[in-house]
């Protein structure tokens, strides 16, 4: 989590030789939080110490990336703090210790030696007592490589610990999933052994026997579906194990849920784990000398042999698949835009082949056929009228559109009128942001020449810099309404032209498609409803795309 307290947008004003533009950068990794010392409010605490005695030290903003990994740059604190710098409101960074600007040593060392240095920056690691301004620092010659090849040191050998302790549970025989399998459950006594779940293993058999005798998975799907069995998601959402809305699905049985079960030897008792590996924070699938299998582990679902007859039998009905010459479909115009009105699945597109002549295309709902007998009204429709209604209406929703927008040249003429009153209140702003800064620098040589105390410097000065950032937020909602101002121009000239080539050559393509439309839906009487991605934003309201056929 990245969080900057504000954003300075006008152009930088040259740096009086008294001040030092400072960033504070605060980093806490996962493995920080269970350090006392390393916590953010620790953090700051050590750099508002350093800084206490150092009035010409003025804080431009404080950057925090919390749960962040030092071993590379990619934090969004981090990132923002690079910008800010660019721009040219920084010229000094600090940080607690060496190890929170990172534990890459080559990246470490790229920034504090050349970055920072190009950038006229100075690097100070308060704890380190590191500074890039003092020369004779050994740091900068020995200490400083030494200390970032240890800190990344560190940060790859904590990796390397849990990864091993893992793997070697995993070879002990422990599972170390987060649940259990479906038809398991885990041991309350102990959470990486399995115990068999009395009310799910014989779901899981059942769906063995079935793939045993050749039943199809869209046909297991259906059976299940139809008894009432609750998806696994489901299940273990009354089990407590899966709290997560995201995690539970449509509470339907599918095709890749039963397959996953088909294809799991954790069903015969053994443990075969390591299937996925993280590579770049990344799950990716593992090869075959990174699996580790564990034997009688648990007690088993099923029996070799049924287990070893179903892989058997998929894989020759895959080859038979792979072997069977097949004509290559046509480009899908409509891809994941098509649903069925009634159930809100997406709708299949199905091909059917002509000896002579173009094959035609179909788009229908298989829920009553893969989910469950009678669970939705159903939805077909030819893709050649699909594209022929679909063109007549979006070309009427956007000449609709259009027509009651005002002319292009108006609306250009308006949005100008618009931005150049946002650009006098902007202009007025920074003018008062100047002026304020120049009420700071006055404080700091009143208080050099002992005019103001300690405590009424610090005062006043945090009185004008609270005034500066409550002026730099309303230059930013300008900056963000002059944007929208651009943005709504640019959309309106998209939209006028793509109603221009519709309307030359009636030509539905996937990109107008990608571009213009939501989301499509057909329901059991042939009725289609288009939602659109544009909206009439400029003026009047759209007419409702809706038509029957």
């Amino acid at each position: 989590m990245a969080r900057k307290s504000r954003k300075q947008t006008a152009a930088p004003m040259p740096a009086p030789s008294l001040y030092v533009h400072v960033a504070l950068y605060i980093r806490l990794s996962v493995e920080d939080n269970k350090k006392r010392g390393c916590s953010v409010e620790n953090q700051k605490l050590v750099l508002n110490d350093f800084l206490s005695d150092k009035p010409d030290f003025v804080v431009y903003d404080t950057y925090i990336d919390n749960g962040a990994t030092g071993t590379n740059f990619h934090r969004p604190g981090f990132q923002q703090m690079l910008s800010d710098i660019e721009a040219g409101h920084i010229n000094c960074v600090i940080v607690k210790d060496l190890s929170r600007l990172g534990r890459n040593s080559i990246d470490t060392g790229y920034y504090i030696e050349q970055y920072f240095h190009a950038h006229n920056v100075r690097f100070i690691a308060v704890t380190d007592q590191f500074d890039t301004a003092d020369s004779g620092n050994l740091h900068g010659g020995i200490m400083l490589p030494l200390k970032n090849m240890i800190n990344e040191a560190y940060a790859l050998d904590i990796g390397r610990k849990i990864k091993a302790q893992a793997r070697q549970a995993m070879k002990d025989g422990d599972y170390i999933g987060a649940r259990a399998p479906y038809g398991y459950r885990k041991d309350p006594d102990n959470c990486h052994k399995l115990l068999i779940d009395e009310n799910t293993a014989p779901v899981v058999k059942q769906i063995f026997e079935w793939a045993h005798e050749h039943v199809s998975l869209n046909r297991i799907v259906r059976n299940l579906n139809e008894m009432g069995i609750p998806a696994p998601s489901h299940y273990k959402k009354t089990t407590g194990e899966i709290t997560s809305p995201g995690l539970i699905g449509s509470g339907k049985w599918q095709t890749r849920t039963v397959m996953k079960i088909l294809e799991s030897e954790v069903y015969t008792g053994d443990l075969v784990q390591g299937k996925t590996k993280i590579v770049d924070h990344q799950q990716v699938k593992a090869g075959e000398d990174n699996l580790i299998i564990a034997k009688c582990t648990h007690e088993p679902i099923i029996s070799y042999e049924l287990f070893n007859a179903v892989q058997e039998y998929r894989k020759q009905i895959c080859e038979e698949s792979k072997a069977t010459p097949k004509r290559p479909y046509t480009p899908n115009i409509f891809k994941g835009k098509v649903f069925c009105a009634d159930c809100g699945r997406s709708l299949h597109r199905q091909r059917a082949e002509r000896r002579k002549g173009p094959d035609t295309y179909w788009f229908h709902c298989l829920t009553n056929s893969r989910v469950e007998k009678d669970s939705c009204k159903g939805a077909t429709m030819q893709e050649k009228e699909l594209i022929s209604t679909v063109t007549a209406i979006l070309e009427k929703e956007l000449t609709v559109a259009l027509g009651m927008s005002l002319p292009l040249f108006q609306l250009e003429a308006r949005q100008k009128h618009e931005k150049d009153k946002l650009k006098i209140q902007m202009s007025a702003k920074r003018q008062e942001i100047e002026k304020t800064r120049r009420l700071i620098r006055g404080l700091y040589e009143n208080f050099v020449q002992g005019i103001l105390t300690n405590d009424e410097y610090f005062e006043l000065k945090a009185d004008y810099e609270y005034a500066i950032n409550a002026l730099s937020g309303e230059i930013e909602v300008f900056e963000k309404s002059m944007d929208s101002l651009d943005n709504q121009l640019a959309r309106y000239r998209a939209m006028e032209k793509d109603a221009k080539a519709l309307a030359q050559d009636h030509l539905l393509t996937a990109e107008l498609i990608e571009r213009l439309i939501e989301r499509i839906e057909i329901d059991h009487e042939r009725n289609i409803h288009v939602t659109f991605r544009f909206k009439n934003e400029f003026q009047g309201k759209a007419v409702e795309p809706c038509t029957t056929m």
